[in-house]
């Protein structure tokens, strides 16, 4: 069998900083949203507030994870440490949804009792601003996140996209409520708010569990790897168990190759490098398992999962 992987074992440790970007960015919109509620007196702008605190620890988990995910291999992990990355998502899956809760608690106590707001003005111009803050950060989070394939750090960047699209709603519906005077919108968009924070956390623990439970890579890099073995198909060589799977940024694929009997040992293996190599070219930080079988051995295509 030959493993071979791609070495870029410092790629976490360089991500880090963007979560230190997220960290920065929360201070900063706590502040802000504290003010704009504290002026305003909105529960609408409380909920998000509230949102901000959960980005705060959200980003935390996110770095101290990223660290751990760069570890090296040792005796006790020796496919490393990756899935590290899948507690951080998991954790702010858990935090979206108490946060919701929160909102929820909150925006039904002010439903069923309605206060006049004050200050909205000045209020909203501050958490336009905080949110304007969450929007430049979460684009850089996301785009960096699906560039190196870090669920942590695409997470983070929705959660804190799910932060401005609340913050949207909310700015919207308190500027309702200064021209209209209907306080009871102000719980009620609190509520829907709550409803969508909701919906994110779920789409966040779905992800993370898959990636617990080994899922494989996407269709779509499947169908890269199948386009790989066809080239090689042509070349007289078959394959057999192929399954892959994700954990955090790293890729595993492993085969069975089934080469001519005739082939020498060192024909095959480096058929089986050529393999890996281009592999690796389409699927990046992928870790690339083969098996040289003999096609006229009758044993060959037997599966240790078929008996």
């Amino acid at each position: 069998m030959s493993v071979t992987q791609t070495q870029n074992g410092n790629k976490p440790i360089a991500l880090t900083r963007y979560a230190m970007l997220s960290i920065g960015a929360a201070l900063i919109t706590i502040v802000l949203k504290t003010i704009a509620y504290l002026l305003t007196d909105s529960v609408g702008l409380l909920s998000d507030a509230m949102e901000s605190i959960v980005n705060l620890v959200g980003a935390v988990i996110a770095l101290s994870m990223l660290v751990i995910a760069a570890m090296p291999p040792d005796d006790s992990h020796m496919y490393g440490h990756s899935k590290a990355e899948y507690f951080a998502s998991s954790a702010e899956g858990i935090l979206i949804l108490i946060a919701a809760a929160g909102i929820m608690w909150a925006a039904i106590g002010r439903l069923i009792s309605p206060r006049p707001l004050e200050e909205l003005g000045v209020g909203l111009v501050i958490s336009a601003a905080a949110s304007l803050v969450n929007l430049v950060v979460a684009r850089i989070l996301i785009a960096t996140g699906k560039k190196h394939n870090s669920i942590t750090l695409e997470s983070d960047g929705q959660h804190l996209m799910t932060d401005v699209w609340t913050s949207v709603g909310v700015i919207g519906g308190i500027a309702l409520v200064a021209v209209t005077n209907w306080n009871v919108l102000d719980p009620v968009l609190a509520i829907l708010v709550a409803l969508n924070i909701i919906w994110t956390g779920i789409k966040l623990l779905k992800r993370s569990v898959s990636g617990f439970m080994d899922a494989s890579l996407p269709v779509e890099e499947q169908k890269i790897l199948e386009d790989v073995i066809a080239i090689y198909q042509e070349r007289g060589v078959q394959f057999h168990a192929v399954r892959t799977r994700q954990s955090a940024a790293k890729r595993f694929v492993s085969v069975h190759m089934l080469v001519p009997g005739a082939w020498s040992v060192h024909d095959a293996h480096h058929i089986a490098e050529n393999f890996e190599g281009d592999v690796r070219s389409q699927l990046k930080d992928a870790v690339v398992y083969t098996h040289l079988e003999p096609i006229d051995d009758e044993i060959s295509m037997q599966d240790v999962h078929d008996k």
